[in-house]
């Protein structure tokens, strides 16, 4: 395979935010031939499908993105399905991806793999020092499983498998559901509704003092192929070999306050914003250090502010396909 001149790369899960910011940032190489499969056309989850998948497509590199992701409620609602498909889903993918000759993987994680009480910012050799948080702990344990599994089989194959933790990712694609969505699609959404009724106000739950880190997805995309085509001896020099996934995110974080009032800029609200101290705030702090990968020589390239317009000119084009 290492001497064809086109590159045959599977993009699992091209149908969610990250994957099909992959996608169109996979598409700007022309070595690159893309193979994606839908969920109808190809369930992960079912080991012999995966393992006739690989044996006939020749892939080169796989970006694993598929998951089973939700929020809180989903996640205490149906905890066996979430650590269950998603154990499934990296078992499968991974270990057919090493019987089939694949030459890289790039597994995508998920901040909540650490402890609950990191310490601030979470570095990744946080990895495996504390409890979880309780809420989203199967999804967590199967996404440490997924590094694991790409440290496990890099140590007795000698695959080159590698894995990228984000932080909170928003952008294009994102899920605006009222009740499911994360901070800035749900703010997003209630901020449009607001400024369509005229509201004078609109409450942002919590204290507002909270502080959060966000990453575009198209930073995140262009992290993630950053990542996959370091040559081996770069990644190997900052990784080791049982601790090898690497943080992705800005280094820097905001108060959902500050968060709130470049929402309302960027929607034109001209109400006052309210904060009501009597719902939860969650963690005080979520932020990501993420030293090892600009050692690598990446960085963040987009702003909060400027993703946000950005995002919001896509929720306003894709508005009516999006409502609930």
């Amino acid at each position: 395979m290492s001497g064809k001149s086109v590159r045959r790369v599977f993009v699992a899960g091209h149908r969610g935010m990250v994957g099909s910011a992959l996608v169109q940032e996979l598409q700007k190489d022309s070595s690159i031939e893309l193979v994606l499969r839908t969920h109808a056309e190809l369930d992960l989850c079912n080991q012999a499908a995966v393992e006739v998948f690989f044996s006939n497509n020749g892939i080169d590199e796989v970006y694993l993105a598929a998951a089973k992701v939700g929020g809180i409620h989903a996640n205490n609602t149906y905890p066996a399905d979430f650590i269950y498909d998603n154990l499934m889903m990296e078992c499968n993918v991974i270990h057919q991806a090493w019987r089939s000759g694949v030459r890289k993987l790039l597994l995508l994680g998920s901040s909540c793999i650490y402890p609950r009480l990191a310490d601030q910012p979470m570095v990744e050799s946080a990895l495996l020092t504390g409890t979880l948080e309780s809420t989203n702990e199967p999804y967590a344990l199967a996404k440490i499983a997924g590094i694991k599994l790409c440290e496990s089989y890099n140590r007795q194959h000698g695959t080159d498998f590698r894995s990228v933790m984000p932080t909170n990712l928003y952008g294009p694609g994102d899920n605006f559901h009222p009740e499911n969505s994360h901070v800035i699609p749900a703010m997003m959404r209630r901020f449009q509704e607001a400024k369509q009724r005229r509201d004078s106000t609109v409450v942002v739950w919590g204290s507002g003092m909270p502080m959060r880190e966000f990453l575009h997805v198209q930073d995140m995309a262009r992290a993630c192929v950053y990542v996959m085509n370091l040559a081996y001896s770069d990644y190997a020099a900052q990784t080791q070999p049982m601790l090898s996934h690497i943080n992705v995110g800005t280094g820097r974080d905001c108060s959902i306050r500050e968060l709130a009032e470049i929402m309302a800029r960027v929607t034109e609200f001209q109400g006052r914003l309210i904060f009501d101290a009597s719902k939860p705030d969650g963690a005080p702090r979520k932020l990501m250090d993420v030293s090892r990968l600009e050692r690598l020589g990446w960085k963040a390239q987009i702003q909060l502010e400027d993703g946000l317009r950005s995002t919001y000119e896509w929720f306003l084009a894709h508005g009516d396909t999006l409502r609930v």
